[in-house]
């Protein structure tokens, strides 16, 4: 009788959207780091080709587990640890978050964007405190350090004051709440209810971890930022509603 499979290290959960021109090699990227994980990828109804190459990837991973795959780009990929799951419609960060962390079966979860802003080799510096059971709850800072792109000015001041008020209601000293790096004890992440759908889920997660009293630490991390032209898709409308979500999931829910 075979012996039931041992879970992965790490589970990548990385939502989708109309990210075609960055997928193959921020997957590949997700594949050369050196941690024994899975990676979960939530496509939200693309429109740009990303939810057919995925198709097309998730048919490869149902053959011959550990060899290269051909795409249709001609380019390879291994496939028997890529899981891929398709929202029926575009659903938002948020609900494609939640359907990936329900998927996850690694002893620790990472939250890994589909763009090339975050290097992955920085999964290394966010498990570290986790892994040596210090830590509950790992954020990667681009504010402490790691090189980075300059941001423009207005976009990081507003970081810094959303995180400012985020600190002010979960009384925890981050500086980069609204960092896609966060990592998570998988055990611990199913125990908080997620409800919002776009970029909210980002301040909800830091005030149900707060109010958790979970071990929280944070590492810098690298970071090259994209504009809107190069396809960043947050916006002042999503900072609006991070104000709302922060005074509601810190006082009312």
């Amino acid at each position: 009788m075979d012996e039931p499979r041992k879970p992965p290290k790490l589970s990548v959960v990385m939502p989708v959207y109309n990210e075609r021109a960055t997928i193959e090699e921020i997957l590949r990227k997700v594949q050369a780091v050196a941690i024994e994980k899975e990676i979960i990828i939530v496509e939200d109804g693309s429109s740009d080709g990303t939810r057919e190459f995925l198709e097309e990837l998730a048919r490869s991973s149902t053959l011959d587990p550990g060899e290269m795959h051909r795409l249709p780009s001609g380019g390879s990929l291994r496939a028997d640890n890529i899981r891929v799951f398709f929202q029926p419609k575009n659903c938002g960060k948020g609900a494609a978050l939640r359907r990936g962390f329900a998927e996850a079966r690694g002893e620790f979860v990472v939250v890994q964007d589909a763009d090339l802003e975050c290097d992955p080799e920085d999964f290394h510096q966010l498990l570290e405190p986790a892994a040596r059971g210090i830590a509950d709850v790992v954020y990667g800072s681009r504010f402490l350090g790691g090189s980075h792109r300059v941001l423009f000015f207005w976009h990081a001041r507003g970081n810094k004051l959303l995180t400012l008020f985020s600190n002010f209601f979960s009384d925890l000293d981050l500086t980069d709440v609204w960092t896609c790096y966060k990592l998570f004890r998988r055990e611990l992440l199913l125990q908080i209810n997620l409800c919002e759908n776009r970029f909210g889920i980002e301040p909800e997660i830091t005030a149900k971890v707060a109010r958790k009293r979970w071990r929280v630490y944070e590492v810098p991390i690298s970071y090259r930022g994209r504009t809107k032209t190069e396809g960043k898709k947050i916006g002042w409308k999503d900072g609006l509603r991070g104000i709302w979500c922060v005074i509601r999931y810190n006082l009312f829910d």
